[in-house]
């Protein structure tokens, strides 16, 4: 029994759904459409070709698909038995469409783009960025020389030459068109706030308790260092006597890596959603929230285990920081943050999908010893040495207040979906810290490891 993969898709007969298929496999990497085959691939009783049915069919794509796909089409004969065959390649400039609706092949479906897909898919095709097109709201009057100015002495610090002023710097790097600024221009070197931009910042006790807040809706460049600067003020920092004329400092997290997070957030967000970027700094955590999901091709895992090629959202954005030394290569940031935790022994960071954005949270110290003290504690020390994520905490005490609380329990109370607490409870039974007892009415059992 065959399979229907991300190329290869199963129809009983020819109808609009051979059509959509074709559409997505056209805006993704090519496929094949088998038509007159049952679900496992193998060619069924009535399926009938008449004369005219190939040429008739070929038509009917063509003008049902804008811009007009001609697929490759002919029979094939399997188990003595005819099929048809239709092939398409890539389409070269996307998006394709049928009938108003944009379709891309994920896995072994097709997927019906959003509006932001189908620009994404459109910009990825003309191998350009949505930061590089010229910003139709503002003039070059919006732009700061000063600015850019200074963004030119990082560049030269970063042993790059630089020769012009800033606005033949500007022409020359083609960060103007049409004698306009392009997005990335503006967001760079804007002269006034605005809320295109705007961050969130707040410290906070409690999700409900804030002890501090302020925003920034500055220019990107500057951004970084408000951000942090933010972020340092609310952190600890340990003095270490070291018998040197200067003494060293080690914050609560190894802020390398916060630095890393940062600009990350800066350059890959989605600066057309109406969303904010928001960071909130708790006592043992801090989360960093940034609208603008991973493309569709790429998951959490990918992300993880570095098997995937980077694609900036926004890439004029992330080539200027580049110039400047901010950012090494592209793809390499996840990397160096999860290196900067696992040296300095702290627990792994939590990279998730939220809404239509993207969420990094950060533990210290605390978390990382909960277990041996804090829930420890309260189970007898059980599980002491242990390093797990705050979720996986909050899932520990709730087992301990409840040990018949059920999955969907645990979802609502932690604010996370079914599959993700589904996760976390698998990685806790295969660590042996949690165990299963029954099955339906079962309960939880905490056990040592």
């Amino acid at each position: 029994m065959q399979k229907e993969t991300q190329h290869i898709e199963f129809k009983p007969s020819f109808n609009e759904d051979v059509i959509e298929t074709l559409v997505a496999f056209a805006n993704a990497k090519g496929g094949k459409v088998l038509v007159g085959v049952d679900n496992g691939g193998k060619p069924i009783k009535n399926f009938t070709i008449g004369a005219e049915s190939l040429q008739n069919w070929i038509n009917e794509i063509k003008n049902k698909t804008q811009p007009q796909i001609v697929p490759d089409a002919y029979i094939e004969i399997v188990d003595n038995k005819d099929i048809v065959v239709f092939e398409v390649q890539e389409y070269p400039i996307k998006p394709v469409a049928t009938r108003g609706r944009y379709y891309r092949r994920m896995a072994n479906s097709n997927h019906l783009l959003s509006t932001m897909e189908v620009v994404n898919l459109h910009l990825q095709s003309l191998n350009t960025s949505w930061d590089a097109y010229p910003d139709a709201f503002h003039t070059l009057d919006d732009i700061s020389l000063d600015k850019v100015q200074n963004a030119i002495e990082i560049q030269k610090s970063n042993h790059l030459t630089v020769n012009e002023s800033p606005l033949p710097f500007l022409l020359k790097n083609d960060l103007i068109r049409e004698e306009k600024p392009v997005n990335a221009a503006f967001l760079m070197f804007k002269n006034k706030d605005s809320i295109d931009t705007t961050i969130e910042l707040g410290r906070f006790k409690t999700p409900i308790t804030i002890l501090d807040s302020a925003r920034t809706q500055t220019d990107i460049i500057e951004q970084v260092n408000q951000v942090l600067d933010f972020v340092r003020k609310h952190i600890n920092v340990e003095i270490i006597i070291t018998g040197n004329p200067q003494n060293t400092q080690k914050w609560q997290y190894p802020m390398e890596a916060i630095r890393e997070i940062v600009i990350n957030m800066i350059i890959h967000r989605d600066y057309r959603s109406t969303s904010d970027s928001v960071v909130k700094v708790f006592d043992d955590y801090i989360e960093f929230y940034n609208p603008g999901r991973l493309p569709e091709e790429i998951t959490i895992n990918d992300l993880l285990s570095g098997n995937y090629k980077s694609t900036p959202r926004n890439r004029k954005i992330a080539d200027f920081f580049k110039n400047m030394g901010w950012i090494e290569k592209y793809g390499s940031g996840i990397g160096r943050i999860r290196d900067f935790f696992k040296e300095e022994k702290l627990p792994e960071p939590e990279f998730k999908l939220i809404s239509e954005g993207f969420q990094v949270t950060v533990f210290d110290r605390k978390t990382a010893q909960n277990i041996g003290g804090q829930i420890g504690g309260q189970i007898g020390g059980q599980i002491g040495g242990q390093i797990l994520t705050k979720a996986q905490n909050d899932m520990l005490k709730l087992i301990k207040e409840n040990n018949s609380i059920t999955r969907e329990e645990l979802s609502e109370r932690l604010k996370i979906n079914s599959s993700a607490v589904q996760k976390h409870l698998d990685n806790l039974k295969k660590r042996g810290i949690i165990e299963r007892i029954g099955k339906t009415r079962g309960y939880w059992k905490i056990t040592k490891k």
